[in-house]
């Protein structure tokens, strides 16, 4: 008698597999990734022999001699999330959505159908997790819909093919990856084996058909996407909601774009009819700031291509307890500590005894180099106790000798600043070009950290 095939473990990060539960992935070395999965089933397959007669479809092709057409992109009726996509859908590509739970991930897909159906484009919506008349209640209170949108409430992956195959919409999304369900596979829903196999055939409709589809993914306590990295390898496009659920602003991140540019970002507001795009997000970010505290800068960070400002606080005291806490939210804590290691060597400023507590206002997480100067700006003003001039926005890195360096998309910060009303922008040294200074606006180029404090701190006492 033929010999059982025997379950596999398979790493819940990159997909490897093993005959044997291991401690750590040989292949991406995280710890305790391995689960265990039934076998997949065995698949007739193409052989070799097969493949021995090779047609002249299926022939190497010299890169000189293949044919470029632009790429037609379809508009989903959000610029800022036409934008993130790189200026719209394009058709054929296969789009990974990530975010918490509730932070308007099916939401937003479904302003876009409603954009599209009206202007007859054909959708299928696909939703394993919601029944029609739930969908329907909140389609109606986001806005019209067009009678080209259609609703397909299964979970099995062949249903939900053949449903494809027969509408041929022109845009499909699947609410969510992890709800589809191949039968053929004993595994339970969701699990590695599942995500992949689903992901595969959802692929293979997209590139042989044309048809555009967009999957909601749905993300670890890491926030990450659940399921093997693989998922993310094989889409064309990763996108994730950033945000605070329980707040009103919703960032979406391009992390992954094979159609356009990484790391552009979109910012909507969440209200009662649903996802609201902010056109200005500088403005947005700065609404409601106080400009007569200490502790508080503004700075300009670039996502993508687009400068934006925002606030950095900061709040320094004297700690009650033996190790003075650090706390960085919107910021990355292990720079937040070496910066203040800068002004304590450099500055003289005593923060050993002292509660550092840094917060970019607006819950957007920020790793831009270029923060390093307005985080030192913000933590020096809490610690002097001086008001930084309303009117100065500054940007620059700061190296562990506390020298400031130069940055890239000087002119597209300095420009921005100018458009927002801004009169002082405190700089890198080596970004001072000839092009910047035609700008319209006081240009304070600096060269050091002691440098910067001193200007903004004589800036704050010109204006009392």
């Amino acid at each position: 008698m033929a010999k059982a095939k025997l379950s596999v473990f398979m790493c819940s990060e990159c997909g490897f597999e093993s005959a044997k539960w291991m401690g750590q992935c040989p292949a991406c070395h995280e710890w305790n990734t391995f689960t265990e999965q039934a076998p997949l089933p065995s698949s007739s397959g193409r052989g070799a022999s097969s493949r021995r007669n090779v047609p002249e479809a299926l022939e190497a092709v010299p890169i000189n001699q293949v044919e470029f057409k632009e790429e037609v992109r379809m508009s989903t009726g959000l610029k800022e999330l036409d934008r993130v996509l790189g200026g719209g859908i394009v058709s054929s590509s296969l789009v990974l959505l990530g975010g918490d739970p509730g932070i308007g991930k099916s939401t937003i897909l479904l302003q876009v159908a409603g954009a599209l159906s009206l202007e007859h484009k054909k959708v299928l919506y696909v939703s394993g997790e919601e029944s029609k008349s739930q969908i329907k209640l909140r389609a109606d209170r986001i806005g019209e819909f067009g009678e080209s949108m259609k609703l397909f409430c299964h979970t099995d992956i062949h249903d939900v093919e053949e449903a494809i195959l027969r509408e041929k919409p022109d845009w499909v999304v699947i609410d969510s990856i992890q709800t589809m369900n191949v039968p053929e596979l004993s595994s339970a829903t969701g699990s590695v084996s599942q995500l992949r196999e689903a992901s595969v055939s959802f692929m293979r409709i997209a590139k042989s058909t044309g048809i555009a589809i967009f999957m909601i993914g749905h993300v670890t306590k890491e926030g990450t996407v659940a399921g093997p990295r693989i998922l993310e390898h094989m889409v064309d496009t990763v996108l994730y909601f950033e945000g605070d659920r329980y707040a009103s602003y919703r960032i979406l991140r391009s992390v992954k774009n094979r159609f356009g540019s990484t790391n552009e970002i979109g910012v909507f507001e969440m209200d009662a009819k649903g996802l609201r795009q902010v056109e200005n997000p500088s403005e947005f970010m700065l609404t409601g700031r106080k400009t007569d505290a200490s502790g508080s800068c503004v700075i300009c960070s670039v996502e993508g291509s687009r400068p934006i400002l925002m606030e950095i606080q900061a709040l320094v005291s004297p700690t009650s307890f033996g190790n003075p806490r650090r706390t960085a939210a919107g910021a990355d804590y292990n720079r937040l500590n070496l910066l203040i290691a800068v002004l304590e060597k450099r500055s003289g400023m005593r923060l050993s005894d002292m509660d550092a507590y840094v917060n970019i206002a607006g819950g957007v997480r920020v790793a831009e180099p270029a923060t390093d100067l307005g985080i030192l700006l913000a933590i020096a003003s809490s610690y002097g106790d001086f008001v930084i001039d309303k009117d100065t926005v500054c940007f620059g890195e700061v190296g562990l000798s506390g020298e400031v360096r130069a940055v890239s998309m000087a002119a597209r910060r300095v420009r921005e600043a100018r458009n927002l009303g801004f009169n002082r922008v405190i700089l890198p040294g080596g970004n001072m070009e000839k092009e910047l200074e035609d700008e319209g606006i006081e240009l304070c180029p600096v060269l050091d950290i002691n440098e910067a404090i001193r200007i903004v701190r004589n800036a704050g006492n010109k204006r009392e």
